[in-house]
């Protein structure tokens, strides 16, 4: 069984072509593709597995006309697709049916980052769904209304006979018990607005604690893990035997750590004082908070922690961001290596928590309190790959692993594909 994976950015769209094989209980990626900037020079990136690259630069105006250049890409011959030129015209007027069935698409996996309370689970995308699904938009104004875009796009593209599974980055948290999910406001005030903590970048945390599994051979349900996830967006979850008990990320995905552009966590006081003094309006303020703020705002200079760190040793206010940035990690972990007496592991993931060894480093090295002893020349060695960071007389653990979402969104929507099928 295909099943494509759409993971859509107002600006982006990230394809993901995979194989499921029951036979032999294997997820394959076929091909993939990462369309970004949207526009007259919208950057365009195709792979294929066992084939070449193309990277190019071409007109990709929305969300449609993305997926479609991929799926033409896509039926190419294997030699042009081996040996790609620029200069092919993919931009073939839309076959809907066709599209599914040239390539064996059964089904089609949406990444969705805010289910709200309606959506505890994959979802088939039926009308109603949908609807309730677009009511979700101010939860996660950044990341939802792009994903609606997304299945939009795939609606056109592949018309209504491909079933379409919403996959959602809250899921993965549903399992939080009640202390951790609640926050400290007046109960009936609290339930009108449905105030209370979902957390996010579940898919990657389940990915991680799947990962940590795989390769320590400490099965799922016995792991007992603190997850980082560092990227643009960031977040930690505390995992007691395969199940998320608290995650930093709360009501939207602006609380907890610093990251690129966004806060974390800041005293409400701050806001107010912001709304009285500057008379900003409520989106202004949500624009500040998701856009300006982390290690943009701090630094003045870049949102990109690679630039940052190039920088510091002469620039104090990247040196301060980085310095920030690290110390609110640890201190997270910190705090959930209390809420769940101990770890086996703190597993990092995302482009920084799998690319940066100096950011390992940097927040592992306030967690030797706790028995934790990094591996400098394993640490420095874990770039694009994974493995264990930490030494042998570590009694916890620190793991770099790499983040797959699609899978897993590619096996959840096979799972509620088959669930929903007649028998």
């Amino acid at each position: 069984m295909n099943i494509l994976v759409i993971n859509s950015g107002s600006a982006t769209l990230k394809l993901d072509l995979l194989e499921l094989s029951p036979a032999d209980d294997q997820t394959r990626r076929i091909a993939q593709a990462r369309v970004e900037q949207f526009g007259s020079a919208a950057s365009v990136h195709f792979s294929i597995a066992k084939g070449r690259a193309l990277k190019e630069t071409r007109a990709v105006p929305d969300h449609p006309a993305a997926l479609q250049l991929f799926l033409d890409w896509l039926r190419r011959s294997p030699r042009e697709i081996n040996n790609p030129t620029t200069s092919h015209d993919v931009s073939a007027s839309i076959s809907r049916g066709e599209n599914a069935t040239a390539l064996d698409i059964a089904a089609v996996g949406h990444r969705v980052v805010h289910g709200g309370a309606k959506f505890s689970a994959p979802t088939l995308l039926t009308p109603d769904a949908l609807s309730e699904l677009e009511s979700l938009n101010a939860l996660a104004p950044l990341h939802n209304p792009p994903a609606l875009a997304g299945i939009r796009a795939a609606h056109v593209v592949f018309g209504p006979h491909i079933p379409m599974v919403a996959v959602f980055d809250t899921t993965f948290h549903r399992t939080l018990p009640e202390h951790a999910v609640t926050y400290a406001l007046p109960h009936e005030l609290a339930h009108r607005h449905g105030l209370r903590r979902y957390g996010f970048h579940g898919l990657a945390h389940e990915s991680m604690l799947r990962r940590y599994s795989e390769l320590a051979g400490v099965p799922m349900s016995r792991a007992c893990l603190i997850t980082v996830q560092l990227g643009g967006g960031c977040s930690v979850a505390a995992i007691r035997e395969g199940r998320s008990v608290d995650t930093s990320m709360g009501f939207t995905p602006l609380e907890g750590l610093m990251m690129a552009t966004r806060a974390g966590d800041l005293d409400p006081g701050v806001l107010t004082t912001l709304l009285r003094n500057e008379n900003f309006s409520p989106s202004e303020l949500e624009d500040l908070l998701n856009r300006q703020c982390g290690l943009l705002g701090v630094s003045g200079r870049s949102a990109d922690m690679r630039e940052l760190l190039a920088v510091a040793p002469h620039d104090a206010r990247a040196a301060l961001a980085v310095e920030m940035f690290c110390y609110r990690v640890s201190k997270y972990i910190g705090a959930y290596l209390a809420a769940l007496g101990g770890a086996q592991a703190i597993v990092f993931g995302g482009g920084i928590g799998e690319n940066s060894p100096e950011i390992r480093a940097r927040i592992c090295e306030r967690l030797t309190w706790f028995g934790l002893h990094l591996d400098a020349a394993k640490n420095a060695a874990t770039v694009g790959n994974e493995a264990r960071i930490t030494d042998d007389t570590s009694r916890l653990q620190a793991w770099g692993v790499a983040v797959d979402e699609s899978v897993l969104v590619a096996e959840q929507t096979a799972a509620e594909i088959a669930e929903k099928r007649p028998s």
